[in-house]
């Protein structure tokens, strides 16, 4: 079962989750979380390699991607309901704990479920984004800090805007969001490290946005992207932004639970071009004075945010090193 990599759908928590799975599943658990915007697909370079090593490896299209189900609710996109999922998901397969491995939004996920969690998490590998310990609600800061220019985040939080205009073409949103944030486009406005930033009134997720060269790139083809627009096109892009709308809520929901209670061993990974740590270069530092069980960081050169697609075996080298360190 090394050698394959199945399809079904599973019931947790309330809500359907379409399933990638390859491995012995009588083997230990590894839950890969994808981030935005991706689906489980996001992953289809770990699957048989984590299988080959002796772990049973599940990637989920999460709730609101893909084909799992998409509630209409913001509130149903908390890390409260998405740790439930997970978690429930590895109590499906017959696990109690479980390593869990997350990119982006999974990575955000992943800290909140190590933080109100610490007890079902075995270890925890996060890839690019860092933790942090916010000093007061993020949405707050971040309307502070950019005022009336255009942050995305601070635009997702528009009812109705985002959602509809991602949904609007969405093989033009993926090729130009995918593209966007790789490592060939570090000149697109997504690499949003210049400071100038054009003013939020009028500006949208893809204003500007540079048009991306023909497929196949050097990271991915032409069916490999009409998978991601396939999947989009079915779930939309309501549930997708709603995660970023519970922001302020998750950090009410994690600020009195202790960091010194995330004992488990964590890994970082990033690219060295993904836009998201070009803004923070100090997250190996940071990490390691806040998290007690930091392994550390690998940064993958030449790799920019979809760093477990753009380069597969340098991740998979880094990710199957720390799992067989625990």
């Amino acid at each position: 079962m090394a050698n394959a990599v199945r399809q079904r759908t599973v019931r947790v928590n309330g809500v359907d989750l379409s399933l990638r799975e390859a491995g012995d599943p009588g083997a230990p658990l590894v839950v890969l979380a994808h981030g935005f915007p991706e689906t489980g697909h996001s992953w289809r370079h770990q699957m048989l390699p984590l299988a080959a090593a002796g772990w049973h490896v599940v990637a989920p299209d999460q709730r609101g991607y893909g084909h799992s189900s998409a509630p209409r609710e913001v509130s149903a996109y908390g890390t409260d309901e998405l740790s439930a999922d997970l978690l429930g998901l590895a109590e499906l397969l017959g696990h109690e704990r479980a390593v869990y491995v997350g990119h982006d939004w999974g990575a955000l996920l992943l800290w909140d479920l190590c933080r109100m969690h610490p007890d079902r998490v075995t270890a925890g590998v996060a890839a690019s984004v860092a933790f942090a310990d916010w000093p007061a609600p993020p949405l707050d800061i971040m309307a502070r800090r950019y005022g009336d220019r255009f942050f995305y985040i601070n635009y997702f939080q528009r009812p109705h805007e985002a959602e509809t205009e991602l949904g609007r073409d969405v093989a033009d949103t993926m090729a130009k969001v995918l593209w966007g944030a790789s490592a060939g486009a570090q000149a697109d406005p997504m690499f949003f490290t210049r400071d100038e930033l054009p003013p939020m009134e009028g500006t949208g997720f893809l204003t500007g946005r540079t048009q991306p060269p023909d497929l196949p790139w050097p990271w991915l083809d032409e069916y490999e992207f009409r998978t991601y627009v396939d999947e989009f096109s079915v779930s939309g892009f309501f549930g997708p932004v709603s995660w970023y709308r519970n922001m302020n809520a998750n950090y009410e929901r994690t600020r009195h639970r202790p960091v010194a209670a995330m004992t488990m061993p964590v890994h970082f990974v990033t690219g060295e071009l993904d836009p998201v740590n070009l803004t923070n270069p100090a997250f190996d530092s940071s990490m390691r004075a806040t998290l007690p069980g930091y392994r550390g960081s690998t940064v993958i050169a030449g790799a920019g945010h979809w760093v477990q697609q753009e380069k597969p075996a340098e991740f998979n080298a880094a990710l199957l090193g720390f799992l067989s360190s625990l």
